[in-house]
């Protein structure tokens, strides 16, 4: 018999998931330099950076309670809502008409975006082997890069087309609907609840250690055991890293290109969308480049090796955009930047599959939450950078050393980390001994 291929048909939903949540989440980097927007919220640089930062801030702090709340009541039910729930607040946030009301909707859908990918990889934990989380992370992180790359372009194009930054969230807001309701036709928690699965894909796929579902008594253990394992503490530094120098390509980069460069709005966007179109083979690159290096090196080097190796090299692309007056060369810079932080992706998820067992959504938001915390910085910082630096001209020199630091920081952090230590709480080996 032929095994049913009911796994792709998983990680093909889950790509669209990725594609509408960035879609969302990015799109308003573009849309706060648009003609439309500025007539309704005609607000200084510091105030727009709070409210982009805003997002990250309760994207962040939110990862921990909705990976458990997806461990421990099941990814297909909690992700469902999730991606109903921000769908929602984007549509809200084109509807609100003060500078609070839109700070509320972006705090908002920063709470609902918190718990998808922690859930997704806990999904790609239950649906394939340890040799093949890589590349499936990658395609969803593929999805992701996707529906970040088309935001600049579909957006700025949209609203050129429709007279109006507020229709382009609406439309927005219907697609993450429609995509919601194929994921929840479409995915099971485990393969072993979906009729489409036959024998011979569920012993590929094979059962990972410690299926049973979390419960509130393991909350504080799973906390503690997070806060003792040097391994998570060094994937979140980088994460944090990576996030400060990754997130100024999405909030700040398409405001540097028309008011520092001169470039028009629309070929702005392009450029964006060039330098996270980049990236997008990283992604499926880097989770080949994974599952390979873990064949070579073995699980504990394979996991380190690629993410290191990029995020050095994407800080020695901001370095380089200090020495460089043409604006494509810049571009080009940060087209690499994208790519390498694409291609250090799919490890960085996959150690959390590793080492997360039944807890895994909640120890991969422990870690996306530190990440996004350096997004949330870094969409900030920017401003203030730009504006210190204002007297002597060097503001742009701090924004590029200072997401050049961030990388290189990562870089090192990585080494640290070992993916052949599963994070367990007391309880958690109490239950397997007993």
């Amino acid at each position: 018999m032929t095994a049913s291929v009911v796994r792709y048909r998983v990680i093909a939903v889950s790509v669209m998931m990725a594609f509408i949540l960035y879609l969302d989440r990015v799109c308003l980097g573009e849309i706060v330099k648009s003609q439309s927007f500025r007539a309704d919220f005609d607000v200084p640089k510091e105030r727009i950076g709070n409210i982009l930062g805003a997002f990250f801030f309760t994207y962040a702090l939110m990862q921990i309670p909705a990976g458990w709340a997806s461990d421990r009541f099941g990814a297909r039910r909690m992700l469902t809502v999730y991606i109903l729930l921000w769908s929602l607040m984007t549509g809200i946030t084109g509807w609100v008409t003060s500078l609070g009301g839109l700070l509320a909707a972006r705090l908002a859908c920063g709470v609902a975006q918190a718990g998808a990918y922690p859930t997704s990889g806990g999904v790609i934990r239950q649906w394939f082997p340890m040799e093949r989380r890589g590349i499936a992370s990658a395609w969803v992180s593929f999805g992701g890069r996707l529906g970040g790359t088309l935001a600049p372009y579909l957006s700025t194009l949209l609203i050129l087309q429709l007279g109006g930054w507020r229709s382009v969230l609406m439309i927005y807001f219907v697609l993450g609907i429609v995509i919601a309701i194929a994921y929840w036709l479409v995915v099971r928690d485990r393969p072993g609840l979906h009729a489409g699965v036959n024998e011979d894909e569920r012993r590929l796929i094979g059962v990972p250690a410690d299926t049973g579902r979390t419960n509130i008594r393991e909350v504080m253990p799973m906390l503690w055991a997070c806060c003792r394992s040097r391994s998570l503490w060094l994937n979140s530094i980088a994460q944090f890293g990576v996030n400060v120098g990754w997130a100024f390509l999405i909030t700040w980069m398409p405001t540097y290109l028309v008011e520092s460069k001169g470039v028009e709005p629309l070929t702005g966007a392009v450029m964006v969308s060039i330098v996270l179109a980049v990236g997008m083979p990283g992604q499926l690159l880097g989770g080949w480049a994974s599952d390979r290096a873990v064949a070579a090196f073995g699980l504990r080097w394979g996991r380190v090796l690629p993410m290191s190796l990029s995020a050095f090299v994407a800080g020695v692309a901001y370095i380089l955009c200090l020495g460089l007056d043409s604006v494509w060369l810049i571009v080009g810079c940060c087209a690499i930047v994208s790519m390498m932080t694409d291609i250090g992706n799919p490890s960085l998820w996959a150690f959390m599959q590793d080492v997360g067992g039944r807890n895994t959504s909640a120890i991969y938001g422990w870690a996306n939450m530190w990440g996004n915390f350096g997004a949330s910085l870094s969409a900030i910082m920017v401003p203030y950078l730009l504006r210190w630096g204002q007297a002597s001209g060097n503001g742009q020199t701090l924004v590029f050393v200072a997401c050049a630091s961030s990388f290189f920081i990562a870089s090192l952090a990585v080494l640290g980390m070992d993916a052949t230590r599963p994070i367990q709480s007391s309880r958690q080996t109490s239950d397997e001994a007993s």
